[in-house]
């Protein structure tokens, strides 16, 4: 693109912009003649795809902004009437990030302007509320105008059809093609009013499912330290915890309420350090039984601790070692169904499945993909998310997650045990099922692409020592997957180990999946099994990242 055709680019973007503060921005960049800042913004857009549209803020079409929101919901809405919903219901949700009401209200009124009906939570709410909405009210498609964890700059745009679970192919593609149709925004009828405004009823109604994860008469005695991390989720979660009749948890006062800003934490993730320092504190404080965390749009749920091994007296718990323990409190409670986990989460709930004769399902990363496995009662990814009641939200839902393991610990609580312990039993029973993450943040892509390039050409013939046995590029798919881009390895001998590398759909990191499987005799060579684990754990990991370029 030469420098005139940029200036026509933006300028002509410039004319439609509906929003103020997005054209003062544009305008000065045109103005001061930032070539390099305008082509970053103008030298493609945002692309639809099954995780929606997710980005930094700012002004073009690379970037999430009000332009690029109207002309998803009009590919959305063109979609939609193309699948023969013309008059069907969209129901719109969104977090407290910045312009995620404007993005909401937008995308209401593409809905209306297009003879679609539309209807929007009252206030920022939980994601899984939304996916909870979309079924409860028989509506056509969802949409959830969020980032989840990513950074303050970041927005997004998350997309469920009538079943109340996430797009995926072929209707990512045919979405993506109706924006691209949308040729002016000016085509783009945008009435100021005609939709409705939901009150507190669909929340209600949500409140009232979440009852049905727990067990009548089930212990409620469990303490909780509990961190909302400046999202959406304290409300809904404490309204939850008091229906349920447990202890109100204790807040950690400075990451409580909704802040765009995310001001105590680098990153909005309880999976990074130090994110979780404050509520570790407040732990201290008050000694309760177990730490929880959701992330801003509190789809997500983190667990913590006591371990008087660990710095400052708490462990942040793997999403593996959550998934598995939920896993055994469904089965101890009798759950019967298909338990699925993605690809990248550990093997542990296979054994676990198996052991207790329930189907067992592997699928794509994702819960788009997880939400849809036939029959099921029980999923989960390591990435801290866990669909615990797929009847009521077919999604990630990190308050009945909350809600669930609490339940499990009060169970524990009351038999003088812990989450710990619980885990000790299944490594006995299943092997030490070790696991860890090598992910990488970075400002270019291309070394995502370089280190994936690397891997393809030049695979690893062995790790830690241990020889590559097998080597999927599952761009090609699998007998069981459709395709996706990652790269898959298993490890000769008898540590079961398995690595799967991947870009993130979310965020710009590449991720390697490490997973070791430790045999266990009894109890007392767990501490000796935990030390083997990390040692080939660590050993990958260097090899790993020498082999990708990282």
């Amino acid at each position: 693109m030469t420098q005139d055709d940029l200036l026509t680019r933006a300028q002509a973007w410039l004319a439609e912009d509906p929003d103020a503060e997005t054209r003062e921005e544009l305008a000065r960049l045109i103005e001061a003649g930032a070539t390099d800042e305008l082509a970053a913004r103008f030298s493609g857009t945002l692309q639809f795809g099954t995780a929606g549209l997710r980005g930094e803020l700012g002004a073009g079409p690379m970037r999430m902004n009000r332009s690029v929101v109207i002309r998803a919901a009009a590919g959305l809405a063109a979609y939609l009437k193309a699948e023969g919903r013309t008059g069907g219901l969209v129901v719109i949700g969104y977090d407290a990030r910045y312009k995620s009401a404007d993005f909401a209200r937008d995308t209401a009124a593409v809905m209306t302007g297009a003879g679609l009906r539309a209807a929007v939570l009252p206030r920022p709410l939980p994601t899984p509320v939304l996916a909870y909405a979309i079924r409860h009210l028989g509506a056509v498609a969802g949409v959830e105008v969020t980032a989840s964890h990513n950074p303050p700059r970041d927005n997004g745009y998350k997309v469920y059809l009538g079943d109340g679970s996430q797009i995926v192919p072929p209707a990512d593609a045919g979405i993506a093609a109706e924006i691209e149709a949308v040729r002016s925004l000016h085509d783009v009828p945008r009435p100021e009013s005609g939709w409705e405004t939901l009150g507190d009823e669909v929340l209600e109604a949500y409140l009232a499912r979440t009852d049905a994860v727990l067990s009548p008469g089930s212990p409620r005695t469990a303490r909780t330290v509990y961190t909302a991390m400046h999202g959406v989720g304290k409300d809904v979660l404490t309204a939850a915890f008091a229906r349920a009749g447990f202890p109100p948890p204790a807040l950690v006062a400075a990451q409580a309420e909704p802040d765009p800003a995310f001001p105590t934490v680098a990153f909005p993730n309880p999976e990074e350090p130090g994110a979780m320092d404050l509520a570790f504190e407040a732990a201290r404080a008050v000694d309760p039984d177990l730490v929880i965390a959701n992330d801003p749009d509190a789809d997500r749920c983190a667990v913590a601790v006591p371990d008087a091994d660990a710095e400052g007296g708490w462990r942040m718990l793997r999403g593996d070692e959550v998934g598995a323990l939920l896993a055994a409190h469904l089965v101890h409670k009798g759950a019967t169904g298909v338990f699925a986990e993605s690809i990248v989460s550990s093997s542990l709930l296979g054994r676990i499945a198996d052991a207790a004769g329930v189907g067992y399902e592997e699928t794509l990363t994702g819960f788009k993909w997880i939400a849809r496995v036939d029959g099921l009662r029980y999923g989960y990814e390591e990435a801290l998310g866990y669909c615990v009641d797929p009847e009521g939200v077919r999604d990630k839902d990190g308050i009945t997650a909350a809600l669930l393991v609490t339940e499990l610990a009060s169970v524990l609580k009351e038999q003088g045990r812990t989450l710990t312990d619980l885990l000790d039993d299944l490594a006995v029973a299943h092997g030490l099922h070790a696991t860890d993450q090598l992910s990488v943040r970075v400002e270019d892509l291309g070394i995502i692409a370089n280190a994936m390039a690397a891997l393809r050409e030049r695979p690893p013939v062995s790790l830690a020592g241990l020889t590559v046995v097998s080597a999927e590029d599952l761009t090609k798919g699998t007998e069981s997957l459709p395709p996706t881009d990652g790269l898959r390895y298993h490890l000769e001998g008898a540590y079961r180990a398995r690595v799967i590398v991947r870009p993130s759909g979310t965020e710009p990191k590449l991720k390697c999946y490490l997973e070791v499987v430790v045999p266990v005799g009894d109890g007392s060579e767990l501490t000796t099994a935990r030390a083997k684990g990390a040692e080939v754990l660590a050993a990958i990991k260097r090899d790993l990242s020498a082999a990708a370029g990282l």
